[in-house]
């Protein structure tokens, strides 16, 4: 039977790698026709028009990886797919309709723009429509003393997590390959996480996100914008893998199976892939506010600018992120096995206070030696003349 499993979450990997390696070529085809391309600014990176639709791909692959691999269980005269999906069928279709209306809003601001309050009362729309479906914080794991709750906290929750996770995922997506990377290996973290506890429905769809994130970050970062090959996610890509990482995380929080999981905190692996962008739009949503800026305007004190400061190529600044990720969720979700789950929140924020105190630091000095030696060149240039 875990074979059986085993081979679907491969196979559900590779379809949604097949599909989106098709599918996204065409997209990059069509944006150039049309000319539909995100222009470099003054705030943006990229110095070249680029398409930002790369996201339209994301839903539609991996619900039809999903229903696929569905169809040719019932096909082939199988029924355990479907004994396995019918308990579920509830929070999937209602989590459907939150992706959709998060798709059709990420496609309309790629196109035409959608003022942020606008998606606000949407993402909240989609936190209420799973909570409808069923998934909700049921459980704190102990944070500040708490553990099971009630739907009076936990449905609040629910919102305010989702809304949050899907804003840190589209505020990180910053430079390339950054916000496709992370969510890669939160998803693949949520896939091991569900086959071990037996949910194979929710590691299925795990393992299809993180196939459609596959090609597109080969475009994203290996691809050349002179040749038509470089594409952005959008608002559609962010926010609809935004959704899935949120509804995948808050249900597993529902996982009981402590024993197949060596009594691991379900929290700590719920959210530990979340630390980089969470406690970063933290920071930044703090910083704005303690200059009066509104929290909701882009600017450019995230934590990939500050490594771009330092004079960072973008693929260094992208893969140290993406290794720090790494590190936070492989070291808290081991220490949740001994530490509790405050103490590993206080110090996963230390750590993280100290790393951007010593960013600032060595900005601050580069800066100075870079003022220094224009004003030394001036200088000399004066002297000459």
């Amino acid at each position: 039977m875990t074979n059986f499993w085993i081979a679907n979450c491969l196979l559900a990997f590779g379809l949604a790698v097949l599909c989106a390696g098709v599918l996204i070529p065409q997209i990059l085809l069509i944006s150039f026709r049309k000319a539909l391309f995100d222009e470099p600014d003054a705030r943006k990176i990229h110095t070249s028009a680029v398409p930002r639709l790369g996201g339209l791909a994301f839903m539609p692959v991996v619900c039809f990886t999903f229903v696929l691999l569905f169809g040719l269980d019932l096909h082939f005269d199988g029924t355990q797919f479907l004994r396995y999906v019918m308990p579920y069928l509830k929070p999937l279709a209602f989590a459907a309709c939150a992706l959709m209306m998060l798709y059709i809003v990420g496609m309309a601001d790629d196109l035409v723009g959608v003022k942020y309050r606008a998606k606000f009362v949407v993402q909240v729309t989609c936190a209420c429509l799973i909570i409808g479906g069923g998934v909700w914080f049921n459980t704190f794991g102990g944070f500040f003393g708490i553990y099971e709750v009630g739907p009076w906290l936990g449905w609040p929750m629910t919102v305010l997590a989702t809304v949050f996770i899907i804003n840190s995922i589209n505020l990180i997506d910053g430079i390339d390959g950054l916000a496709s990377g992370l969510c890669s290996i939160c998803l693949l973290c949520y896939g091991i996480v569900y086959g071990m506890a037996g949910e194979w429905v929710f590691a299925i769809l795990s393992f299809a996100s993180v196939g459609v994130l596959v090609p597109f970050f080969y475009y994203n970062v290996f691809g050349d914008a002179l040749r038509q090959k470089k594409i952005f996610m959008g608002d559609t890509g962010s926010l609809t893998i935004g959704m899935m990482i949120s509804f995948l995380g808050i249900r597993m929080l529902q996982i009981d199976a402590p024993m197949q999981l060596g009594n691991m905190n379900i929290l700590v692996v719920a959210f530990s892939p979340l630390i980089v962008p969470c406690f970063d739009v933290v920071r930044v949503y703090g910083e704005r506010l303690s200059v009066r800026r509104n929290p909701f305007l882009p600017d450019k004190r995230h934590i990939h600018h500050k490594l771009l400061a330092l004079g960072w190529p973008q693929r260094r600044a992208m893969v140290t992120l993406i290794c720090v990720s790494l590190l936070f969720s492989v070291a808290n979700i081991a220490a949740s096995l001994w530490v509790n789950i405050n103490i590993l929140l206080v110090i996963d924020a230390a750590i993280w206070v100290v790393a951007i105190l010593a960013l600032n630091k060595r900005i601050a000095r580069r800066k100075a030696m870079l003022s220094v030696k224009a004003t030394s060149s001036v200088t000399n240039n004066r002297r000459v003349s």
